[in-house]
């Protein structure tokens, strides 16, 4: 009903509002794939801060804190450098700003993939420290014994396959997957390891679109469809490309705004008032009593 920590609104800029209305839970998703389809789409988008999370939080079903936070977030190269500390810190971030979305955080490379007790040590962590209902982690048959250790030990998780970012170096770049018979076998194999081992969906990233309806159609889980296909049983996109924060996005991106444009026109205009000895005016002082 309300966020995991109480703010102080008589003092604190996020306040979310508590709203007549339980947060969705990990189980409500399963079921929205009923007999292999989904008759509404499952709404995700990534966010990173408090108020980003109250502001999308309403429009979703579930809300990513994905590790696109060390690019978007911190100017970082790649999703590589980010850390288990950068994900707890934003995970907790959103947690407090959103009340009715599934918060998933991204599992950040290097604190899962060397074994599956390894995996729950930094779930667990993530879980307790964010309040998140799940985790996500990159990777398909190679992961699958990992996948179901944790959701064994009541830790859902998300998968991700396709287009794996954490694996761009071994991959070779950021190009389509699924376009040799071979890769196309691969995905589909993927999704079905990790699917039967417990996973609660999968996102399923950069791949040609008949094996992301295929995959769809075949497994049980909501497939989460992004440079993927519109028959996906639902959609993530990184809030900032939708917006229109970036200048270069990627070709499967649809800019919904033009929010850097809007920044910078206002800042610009703030330049010019202060310059101009304009701001601050008699509305933004304090005068003294008569």
């Amino acid at each position: 009903m309300s966020t995991t920590f109480q703010l102080d609104t008589a003092t604190s800029r996020a306040n979310p509002t508590p709203a007549p209305m339980k947060r969705l839970t990990v189980p409500a998703i399963q079921r929205r794939k009923f007999e292999g389809k989904t008759q509404e789409p499952l709404v995700m988008l990534t966010a990173y801060t408090a108020r980003q999370a109250q502001l999308l939080d309403p429009h979703c079903d579930m809300l990513l804190v994905g590790d696109s936070l060390g690019q978007v977030i911190y100017g970082l190269p790649s999703t590589l450098p980010v850390t288990l500390d950068m994900m707890i810190a934003h995970g907790a971030a959103v947690v407090r700003g959103s009340y009715h979305s599934v918060v998933i955080v991204d599992m950040p490379f290097g604190s899962y993939e060397a074994s599956p007790q390894q995996a729950f040590a930094s779930a667990s962590r993530v879980m307790a420290e964010t309040g998140c209902a799940a985790v996500k982690l990159e990777g398909g048959t190679a992961m699958a014994e990992t996948i179901a250790f944790l959701a064994a030990r009541g830790i859902p998780v998300m998968a991700h396959i396709g287009l794996t970012p954490q694996a761009v170096n071994a991959l070779g770049g950021y190009a389509a997957r699924g376009r040799s018979q071979e890769e196309h076998e691969k995905i589909i194999a993927d999704g079905h390891a990790i699917a039967k081992a417990g996973a609660f969906a999968v996102v399923v990233e950069g791949v040609i679109e008949p094996i992301a309806v295929a995959l769809t159609e075949s497994i049980d889980i909501p497939t989460i469809g992004i440079g993927a296909s519109a028959r996906c049983d639902g959609q993530v996109l990184v809030t900032e490309d939708m917006l229109g924060m970036f200048e270069r996005v990627p070709r499967f991106v649809k800019r919904y705004g033009d929010i850097a444009g809007m920044i910078s026109e206002t800042a610009a205009k703030y330049a010019g008032e202060v310059r101009a000895r304009a701001f601050p005016g008699p509305e933004q002082t304090y005068q003294p009593k008569p």
